[in-house]
């Protein structure tokens, strides 16, 4: 775990706070309790996400397929959406940070 002045970086959990704002954890462990459930969460998000994601596309396929059907789809897609992009977040955050020996990657613009 990366240390920022001193003290252990936090770790944005896989869930939010009953308000909906983000929920951290600061610990010096890693494999602490709290981070093994977050970690089995978070593969249980991502799994589940990719089960919504099959089911959408065959709702999403067929033209026939009743606005409730396309609306649901839409909600669970927008749910899956919300706890991946909070992973992945998490998941950055916890990256090494990059050496300073190290070029910045360049950017390619289309034109390039």
């Amino acid at each position: 775990m990366e240390l920022v002045n001193g003290t252990a970086s936090p770790r944005l959990l896989p869930w939010p706070s009953p308000d909906g704002k983000p929920c951290y954890l600061v610990t010096d462990e890693g494999g602490g309790y709290i981070s093994r459930l977050a970690d089995d969460l978070e593969a249980v998000q991502l799994t589940t996400g990719a089960d919504v994601l099959g089911f959408a596309r065959k709702v999403l396929d067929d033209p026939a397929s009743p606005y409730t059907e396309v609306r649901y789809a839409g909600l669970r897609l927008a749910e899956c959406l919300t706890d991946a992009l909070r992973v992945a977040e998490s998941r950055g955050m916890r990256l090494p940070a990059p050496d300073s020996d190290e070029p910045e990657p360049r950017h390619v613009t289309p034109s390039e």
